[in-house]
């Protein structure tokens, strides 16, 4: 008789921290800036050590163990009520087609990465994506957005272009803007809401760090307007 494995999965705890099973591999992910100054590509700048097979991350934002959760949230009050739309992703993406792509988005999914605007920002690329270089720079920059909001899709066979990302979970650093970002769900890892609703599975998704999303579990890009820091971000 064999034990089942653990399968990956993000369980948001009612007015608490994130559990995350099967050990996912965690580290930081930084925002790395080209000359003008927008977000340009992704650096690994700190693998954290294996942790154990069930793990907890803060979502409050007051952890003094950040990103891991120290209880905080108790003594805090935290009100984690989910208030992100249970539709699936293509029900709430608008769509815009070029020659050979087309590009989804879903803007209540920002989470303020960036990595939309350089090179004349993507919603302009994808209207000359019958151009090869316009194509490559538009998939990698659809690619880079952490948090899902855009799809890229290729016209021919329908199916979304989506670069392989190993199942891992990123805590976001973005040293442009000064703040510490969400935590960057990579590869499918799905997310169970406090109630037990499974939201549908994205190859890219971002969860709230900071507790003051008005879109819970997911990040809406508030940590920047608050300035929200991580004060383990330099370690």
């Amino acid at each position: 008789m064999t034990s089942s494995k653990a399968e990956p999965r993000v369980v948001v705890t009612k007015n608490g921290p994130y559990e995350v099973s099967a050990g996912v591999p965690l580290s930081r992910q930084t925002i790395v800036a080209d000359a003008e100054g927008g977000s340009e590509e992704w650096r690994e700048s700190q693998t954290f050590p294996p942790q154990e097979k069930t793990y907890y991350l803060c979502r409050c934002g007051h952890s003094a163990n950040k990103p891991f959760c120290d209880g905080t949230h108790a003594k805090v009050h935290f009100d984690g009520s989910e208030t992100a739309s249970r539709q699936p992703y293509r029900e709430q993406a608008q769509l815009t087609e070029g020659p050979t792509h087309a590009l989804s988005d879903v803007e209540s999914l920002c989470a303020f990465a960036r990595f939309c605007d350089p090179h004349g920002q993507v919603w302009a690329q994808v209207g000359h994506t019958d151009q090869p270089q316009v194509r490559a720079t538009f998939l990698r920059q659809v690619n880079n957005c952490p948090s899902g909001r855009l799809v890229a899709w290729d016209r021919a066979t329908g199916k979304p272009v989506e670069h392989h990302l190993a199942v891992s979970i990123g805590v976001i650093e973005d040293p442009p803007e000064g703040v510490s970002g969400p935590l960057w769900l990579r590869g499918g890892i799905p997310v169970i809401a406090a109630d037990g609703f499974a939201y549908e599975v994205r190859n890219r998704a971002t969860l709230c760090r900071c507790g003051a999303s008005k879109h819970k579990p997911f990040c809406d890009g508030t940590h920047a307007a608050i300035k929200f820091r991580d004060s383990g971000a330099g370690k």
